[in-house]
């Protein structure tokens, strides 16, 4: 294969992830981000089996299990009466793949150990403070304007992936929709030192139903290794942010959670819009979209992230088969077929119902939906299959079917 060169836009995982697979299949490739640093802020922190395998592909599994937790469980709690629903088991799935368990890492720490590697491989650049500020393409190449500490640049590549996230500079240069809705409630996400694990009996991924306030809960490692309690809420529709981000509701909240006699150790919080969303095409001619440009969710499952590198690998793998005469360019109409299907099949319905089921308030349906949970769980095919799906492991082999 000639070294075709392939110009990526966004530096978070799934833009890095595409840099690594594309440099290692040979083809040239440059990583431009319009920030200075690669966003740290807490964001997607659950890596599912079906992603760990890609991210084993990409030669950074050792050091992505090393500075994250493996979490083997999760469970579904009953928020009203503090009692345990279910628990979820991912070693049921050890004959399906290899990394039977989650991973819970924060994203930036899966974005910045590829920029190392990247960094370290011939035929890869990465470009901090590059801002697209125009793109142009013919039958054979695209033209990136950039905006860079040395004034303004023009790139030319073979192909470009806009990974720049849900307000993707390169959606926008394409003019493709960004279907779907806001949730009216933010999502306020808190924190803390405090060990839930110790002080409620739960394992490091918890969904905990209520009909008022329900909450996800769930351990990171944190950048020094100690390890942090992450709880993830929703706000009141008519509460300002500030209302929702006091002292005051910070504590309400945790209290809700588990009360107990000291105040919790609080070290961050942080509120935000979550949306639905799916663009209306995944390509323009040389041009693909992976990852939050083009599908956001509600993060209740975890689900967002992965999809978005599950896009970079199936994006890749093709651009990869074309270059080698393998398949033709036709096949690039493909990739929005399954990426965008599956999007919307596994990861918009499923994040929607994760959330209602949490939320619930009728409680009859609420009775049943918990009582369904603890069946599923209670039945080794039905377990199997539940995590199946929700590990996306479903959606990967699914994927495949599409022609």
């Amino acid at each position: 294969m000639s070294q075709k060169h392939i110009a990526i836009v966004g530096a978070g995982p799934v833009g890095v992830v595409a840099a690594l697979a594309a440099v290692q299949q040979g083809f040239r490739v440059s990583l431009y981000e319009a920030e200075s640093t690669v966003d740290d802020s807490p964001r997607a922190a659950t890596t599912h089996s079906s992603t760990l395998e890609m991210v084993a592909r990409v030669g950074l599994i050792d050091r992505f299990t090393a500075e994250g937790l493996t979490a083997r469980y999760f469970q579904f709690w009953d928020q009203t009466t503090h009692s345990l629903v279910a628990q979820f088991d991912h070693e049921i799935l050890k004959n399906d793949t290899p990394y039977p368990f989650v991973v819970q890492t924060e994203q930036h720490k899966l974005a910045n150990m590829g920029i190392d590697k990247l960094r370290a491989t011939p035929g890869a650049s990465v470009h901090f403070q590059h801002r697209v500020t125009a793109l142009e393409q013919t039958e054979d190449k695209v033209t990136l304007t950039l905006e860079t500490p040395g004034g303004a640049q023009e790139v030319e590549a073979d192909y470009v992936i806009g990974a720049d996230g849900g307000r993707s500079t390169i959606r926008k240069a394409l003019d493709i929709a960004f279907d779907g809705m806001t949730w009216p409630e933010r999502f306020i996400v808190i924190t803390v030192k405090d060990d839930f694990e110790r002080l409620m009996g739960c394992c490091y991924r918890n969904y905990l139903a209520h009909p008022g306030a329900w909450t996800n809960l769930f351990k990171i490692s944190g950048d020094d290794m100690q390890g942090r309690w992450r709880a993830v809420f929703p706000s009141e529709v008519d509460e300002t942010d500030e209302q929702a981000l006091s002292d005051e509701a910070v504590a309400r909240r945790l209290s809700h959670v588990l009360p107990k006699a000291d105040p919790y150790d609080v070290l961050h919080r942080n509120i935000y819009r979550v949306h639905q969303r799916v663009a209306a095409q995944f390509r323009k001619g040389r041009v693909f979209l992976a990852g939050d440009a083009a599908h956001v969710n509600n993060p209740i499952g975890g689900l967002g992230l992965n999809c978005g590198i599950h896009d970079a690998m199936e994006l890749v793998d093709m651009l990869t088969s074309v270059e080698r005469g393998e398949e033709d360019a036709s096949v690039f109409d493909r990739y929005e077929r399954r990426r965008r299907q599956m999007n919307i099949e596994f990861v918009q319905q499923q994040t929607i119902n994760n959330k209602k089921r949490l939320e619930e308030k009728d409680p009859v349906a609420r009775a049943r939906a918990l009582d369904e949970m603890r069946k599923i769980a209670d039945d080794p095919a039905r377990h199997r299959q539940f995590l199946l799906r929700s590990s996306l492991i479903d959606s990967v082999r699914q994927a495949k079917t599409i022609q």
